[in-house]
């Protein structure tokens, strides 16, 4: 019964943080409150366009995102039961990134502003089908993960023959400023193209919490409990790559959320699997939400990207899940 009541107090105390943080995403710029701190004279109109048109996407995006690679994140800790995965283990995310530097590359964003999150999609659905075909008939976890490092290396060596072969520098400049990861500039029509696919993928791997936990008792207790681990790595394998697929396409490469949330919020739910996904959940959406009002803040220079942001958090955490680990085998 404790139990039950720690984990609704953890979720609401996560939604009311959320909450909190995308009510100040709404309000806050690198100018003030509105963003319109300078311009006092500005009236009811201008206003709500800033709020509607500027901050409401760039809120929701975060919100997006955020959940959908904490969501990922957590899941496929508890199918590969690696503390070290994240979304990105898999290839769905250096694929998606692929799918929309082609976009840029030939010239297809030009066209209309949406074909770079749907280049972006189709590419991390691609990296999907990949993994499958090379992971064929096996139910190894291990197969998964060196499938998704092949794919990996082919998207990342592509990209970077993209940018080599960039027509102009000015051209590569923009990809290698997409690629950081940013929710600035987007509109709700990235809103709405992302949602569907970021809805569908959580969808799938929300579904997955029974079987974590007990493939976290062992592959052989997991069949003997009736789990189809092909089924299984089915679903997670497409639910990735569907929701950070999306959010990719839309917002550019944001690391370590996924890595970080499921670890910070493990101890919390007695390490299971099934207990994690929703707090990982809300604990991505408010680390981007977090994150993204952090690169507003007036500094000298342009505004930071988000994702060197979420870089400049993880790498260091990363490093101490390291440290721990080395210490214990020691």
């Amino acid at each position: 019964m404790s139990r039950a009541v720690s984990g609704r107090w953890l979720l609401t105390a996560l939604a009311g943080i959320t909450v909190c943080l995308f009510a100040a995403s709404l309000l806050m710029g690198q100018t003030g409150l509105l963003g319109l701190a300078v311009t006092r004279d500005a009236d009811a109109d201008t206003l709500w366009l800033i709020l509607t048109a500027v901050r409401l996407p760039r809120a929701l995006l975060a919100v997006l995102v955020g959940a959908s690679l904490g969501l990922a994140g957590a899941v496929l800790q508890g199918m590969l039961r690696n503390p070290l995965a994240d979304p990105a283990v898999l290839g769905p995310s250096t694929t998606a990134a692929l799918g929309s530097v082609l976009a840029f590359y030939f010239g297809l964003s030009g066209i209309h502003p949406l074909l770079l999150p749907l280049g972006g999609i189709m590419g991390g659905l691609l990296g999907v089908g990949l993994v499958l075909g090379l992971a064929g008939r096996s139910h190894s976890a291990l197969t998964l993960i060196l499938a998704g490092a092949a794919v990996n290396s082919l998207a990342g060596a592509l990209t970077a023959l993209a940018l080599n072969l960039a027509p102009n520098p000015f051209a590569a400049l923009e990809i290698m400023f997409w690629l950081m990861g940013s929710l600035s500039d987007r509109s709700m029509d990235h809103v709405w193209l992302a949602a569907p696919f970021v809805l569908v993928g959580a969808a799938l791997l929300a579904t997955t919490g029974s079987a974590l936990d007990a493939l976290a008792l062992g592959e052989d207790t997991a069949r003997s409990l009736g789990v189809g681990l092909g089924g299984l790595r089915l679903r997670v394998v497409l639910g990735v790559g569907v929701a950070v697929g999306a959010a990719v396409a839309v917002a550019g490469s944001i690391g370590f959320v996924g890595l970080m949330v499921p670890h910070l919020l493990r101890p919390l739910v007695g390490q299971r699997p099934a207990r994690l996904l929703l707090p990982s959940a809300l604990g991505g959406a408010a680390l981007l939400l977090a994150a993204d009002l952090l690169v507003r803040v007036p500094m000298p220079g342009p505004e930071l990207k988000v994702g060197v942001v979420t870089a400049l958090l993880g790498a260091p955490f990363f490093l101490l899940i390291l440290l721990r680990h080395r210490e214990r085998l020691a």
